[in-house]
């Protein structure tokens, strides 16, 4: 046991290393806009959210209109500090709370990231808390290069005593600017710690640290000077490779509505109504966020297998917030969505439908991309 724990430990980090290295010359990362120059060149793209938000008073922690302030004006607050870490440009892309935000919408995000990311070393995104993680996981499923993406956010505005707005904001800053994290996929920086997108997920509705890992843990932490980074995500081993990225290259799938998917919440003696609307309402795709390893209730069970024979595509989640539903257990039209939220599940279901209808390469994808295993040789 010691002995395989120590070839996990030496694994991760070789993965770090190796991360590093190849970050001049990975997929989508070869062109180095800073080059030659003092600092990095870092574009922070502005969504909105409580960091962007202004208080009635000082004190007002939970009163506050989110979506005030513009992105240059509070990168601007920051200098001359981020000058020293990085040439920072900023882009509005919106100003408003997380949760309104479309799937169209998100789609536009990637293209500007995308476009960003040709001109820069880094990415930095200002969100609302509330559905930074969707935020984050898409943007980690879709965006195509390797250079890193980090999301940012806060619990307080940027207006009250004791906020966490202007530390979060410097501290993504600094994060993307040090080029750590190429490779890693989208990542999530609050409370000085740095989260995966695919694992992370909000805990609590008001504390302000309120964003965790579940068992897997954070990457790493920023203590002032020092980033530390103590694991990697699984995508790394795939670093300058080709495979980094994901089949999910927007600029390759039809314009218009991606396909709809919708969640279904299971619970003691659940009826089948929610699953039988979603259906007749033109659901393409429909997550069940079960009870245990995914079990949901009798009607909703009937409703579900109903809907399968119309061509509705399931993932099966667990509510828990931990644990797996694992696609070996599942019947046909019904996909095992392993770890992932319920809310995750739907965006890469609703990714997968709108690049494939064929389910044997969905739940392929769900098996890999779906996990953060590493893989072993």
């Amino acid at each position: 046991m010691r002995d395989a724990l120590r070839i996990a430990h030496r694994t991760t980090a070789l993965l770090l290393a190796l991360a590093a290295a190849v970050g001049a010359t990975v997929t989508g990362a070869s062109a180095e806009p800073g080059a030659g120059k003092d600092v990095p060149d870092v574009a922070v793209i502005g969504t909105g959210g409580t960091i962007s938000g202004v208080s009635t008073n000082r004190v007002s922690f939970q009163d506050y209109r989110s979506g005030q302030l513009a992105i240059s004006k509070m990168v601007d607050e920051l200098r001359p500090e981020v000058d020293g870490l990085a040439d920072v440009t900023t882009e509005q892309f919106g100003n408003k709370g997380s949760g309104s935000y479309t799937i169209a919408d998100y789609r536009r995000l990637t293209a500007s990231v995308d476009a960003a990311l040709k001109k820069n070393d880094a990415v930095v995104v200002t969100t609302g808390t509330d559905t930074m993680e969707e935020f984050a996981y898409w943007l980690d499923l879709t965006v195509r290069s390797a250079k890193p993406v980090v999301l940012t956010g806060s619990m307080r505005p940027w207006t009250v005593i004791g906020t966490d707005a202007p530390a979060n904001l410097y501290n993504a800053i600094k994060l993307a600017a040090s080029r750590k994290t190429t490779c890693y996929g989208t990542v999530v920086m609050l409370n000085d710690q740095i989260q995966a997108a695919r694992e992370v997920r909000k805990t609590n509705a008001l504390r302000m640290d309120t964003f965790g890992s579940g068992p897997t843990g954070e990457l790493g932490v920023i203590d002032q000077d020092n980033i530390r980074l103590h694991r990697a995500p699984a995508r790394v081993q795939k670093c300058g490779k080709s495979g980094w990225d994901t089949p999910f290259d927007l600029d390759t799938i039809a314009d218009g509505p991606l396909p709809k998917v919708e969640i279904a919440y299971s619970y003691q003696d659940a009826g089948g109504e929610a699953i039988t609307a979603f259906a007749g309402a033109g659901a393409d795709g429909i997550v069940t966020a079960g009870t245990g390893a995914g079990g949901i209730s009798p009607a909703m069970s009937a409703a579900r297998t109903e809907a399968v024979k119309k061509g509705v595509l399931f993932a099966s989640t667990t509510r828990t917030g931990s644990g797996a539903v694992y696609g070996s257990s599942t019947a046909t039209g019904v996909i095992g969505a392993e770890d992932l939220t319920p809310q995750k599940a739907r965006l890469l279901l609703l990714l997968s439908l709108a690049a494939t209808e064929d389910e044997k390469q969905i739940r392929e994808w769900v098996s890999t991309l779906g996990t953060a295993q590493f893989v072993t040789r």
